[in-house]
């Protein structure tokens, strides 16, 4: 029998927890886990801003729409980079964090879960409830500090655990994946003649990359995302939920070229959802999740590159399908929320035998 727990889950300040959002993973990232936890049959209370379309229990406004206009001003989140600040005592957290501590304060009860996905700048709600467990839910970032922590990868928990200068592993923390709605992303049965870079326009993603290669083999790019755009390729701006699916699903491949050590990268998971393969880098989170000639290639040097973006024009319908098949398996939601009821559970065995739990 599935156990049913309470979660008190605290969003980001600077967003509406809605699919208007959908260029800001972690906003998405929590509403899709509130959806998870409810469809499961747990109690969520949602502690965010005014407009929400996750499935919760009770949402609770900690932050106003007016608020935020105050902090951030009138802000295009459509054409520029979210503008949110991380630092703990910046005025965005100590608004936000003081309201949830108040209003957690009125409803927690003991051994409900505290969820919390803003690092240190949200330890402050942690600390302020000390005897109940405070998890850090979808790790893709450093500054952690919970007992109890889930990361988005091997690569990325290996790298945080390196950064902490010790040894030591840790029995409490975990690996997930980023989670999927299935309906999202569509099988297209006839590719277009394009390649797709879909993301944030700073050179750390490798746009860059993605236009030298095309632009090299005369093939046509489009780019999808916020930031300031130059050179070569049709930029079309951030993209809406089904835009999004349709230039995956049609796309002869999908450029994930980041140059830094990706904690899971979000757009590789999307497209192959779609069925479409990938092209990355050879080192973070793709290490885990592709592999060179099925579902994409891994690349180290510029002629890799090349000859992956060559290759991939010859993946045959089938082969899309099995890539699509493969990545449903691995990251709809109606996986992964599993794998969250099995950590939760193994979290509550520390009221009782805790390692010792038969």
């Amino acid at each position: 029998m599935t156990q049913k727990f309470t979660f008190h889950v605290v969003n980001l300040p600077h967003t509406q927890t809605t699919l208007e959002y959908n260029h800001c993973a972690y906003t998405q990232k929590v509403r899709k886990f509130c959806n998870m936890m409810t469809d499961l049959g747990h109690e969520v209370i949602f502690y965010a801003s005014e407009e929400n379309e996750a499935r919760v229990s009770e949402l609770v406004t900690v932050i106003t729409k007016e608020k935020q206009r105050e902090i951030f001003g009138n802000h295009n989140h459509k054409k520029d980079f979210f503008n949110i600040t991380w630092g703990a005592y910046d005025p965005c957290w100590v608004e936000m964090n003081a309201n949830a501590i108040r209003a957690i304060a009125q409803r927690i009860k003991p051994r409900d879960f505290i969820c919390l996905i803003g690092g240190t700048c949200q330890e402050v709600i942690a600390r302020a409830f000390p005897n109940n467990m405070s998890v850090e839910y979808g790790i893709g970032y450093l500054g952690t500090f919970s007992q109890y922590r889930v990361f988005e990868s091997y690569a990325h928990m290996h790298y945080v655990h390196g950064q902490d200068r010790n040894d030591n592993g840790s029995f409490y923390d975990t690996v997930i994946p980023n989670y999927y709605d299935l309906e999202e992303f569509p099988y297209a049965e006839k590719t277009d003649d394009y390649f797709l870079f879909m993301g944030r326009l700073i050179d750390r993603k490798g746009w860059r990359i993605a236009q030298q290669v095309c632009e090299r083999l005369g093939k046509r790019l489009i780019l999808a995302g916020q930031g300031e755009f130059s050179g070569y390729g049709e930029h079309v701006g951030v993209v809406g939920v089904e835009q999004r699916g349709e230039l995956m699903s049609k796309a002869k491949a999908v450029f994930v070229p980041t140059t830094y050590l990706e904690p899971f990268g979000g757009v590789h998971a999307e497209a192959l959802l779609c069925g479409t393969p990938v092209i990355t880098t050879n080192f973070g989170v793709f290490t885990e999740t592709v592999v060179n000639g099925e579902n994409g290639y891994r690349c180290d040097v510029f002629r890799d590159f090349i000859a992956a973006a060559t290759a991939v024009e010859k993946f045959s319908p089938a082969k899309r399908k099995k890539i699509r098949a493969a990545a449903q398996k691995r990251f709809s939601t109606k996986h992964v929320r599993d794998k969250y009821q099995a950590y939760f559970e193994r979290l509550y065995d520390l009221w009782g035998d805790g390692w010792y739990a038969k």
